[in-house]
């Protein structure tokens, strides 16, 4: 495995045989991995009677579900492992770039506009299965099929401004951070840390409750018709 060159976003990348993986993308697969292990080696050690592990682990998940109930109500089973998924990965993708010497993969546009397209593909995914195709479909031509350009401009320009937000806001706190502890030194770095650590844990809420938003609306998009046409 050898390391030269940079890809098109000025980042060094990462030669697999043929395959040449950008340092990003490289970090996304190792950040899943590592949840993937952990999320197996919990559910090996499932008791009946919790550690503090485990109640831990329990206690988020039930503050995800919570989450995701309020929207979605009787459909969170479906929705919960999908957004706790995403808010969990986010979380870990932007504290990456704690690690002296890594970046976090979400200050990567390409990695960001994945994530964009893979919840856009999720809100059509879910309301679908929710509503039917034909009921969801005819969502966007209500109130008037008029009206069908604004719908489309609107899933595109929502899914770009996800991935833009995300993509900017970690991009702009690791060049902060990288400015202010080059001109300071080591003096402050408990506090830009710690800025690191709440921008890193906002920003991935504020995605995913988002992805949440939108997964939802598409949900409802069978009831909104038929009030609407009632």
């Amino acid at each position: 495995m050898a390391m030269d060159g940079n890809d098109l976003l000025g980042m060094p990348g990462i030669e697999l045989g043929p395959l040449r993986l950008s340092e990003s993308l490289f970090g996304s697969l190792a950040v899943s991995l590592l949840l993937v292990g952990l999320a197996a080696l919990l559910g090996l050690r499932l008791r009946a009677a919790p550690g503090p592990w485990q109640t831990a682990v329990e206690g988020l998940v039930g503050a995800a579900e919570s989450a995701v109930r309020v929207l979605v109500e009787d459909q969170a089973p479906r929705v919960l492992p999908f957004v706790a998924t995403l808010w969990v990965f986010l979380l870990c993708a932007n504290l990456v770039g704690l690690v002296p010497g890594l970046e976090s993969p979400t200050r990567d546009l390409s990695v960001t506009a994945a994530l964009a397209v893979l919840v856009f593909f999720s809100v059509h995914w879910f309301g679908i299965r929710a509503s039917g195709w034909r009921a969801y479909l005819r969502h966007y031509l209500q109130p008037s099929p008029l009206m069908l350009p604004f719908h489309l401009v609107s899933e595109f320009t929502r899914t770009l401004a996800l991935a833009v937000r995300l993509f900017g806001n970690i991009m702009s706190l690791e060049l902060t951070a990288l400015l202010v502890l080059t001109v300071a030194g080591l003096l402050v770095p408990v506090p830009i840390l710690l800025l690191h650590v709440i921008e890193a844990v906002v920003q991935a809420y504020i995605f995913g409750m988002l992805a949440l938003v939108y997964i939802a609306s598409g949900m409802q998009a069978h009831e909104q018709t038929h009030g609407e046409g009632g």
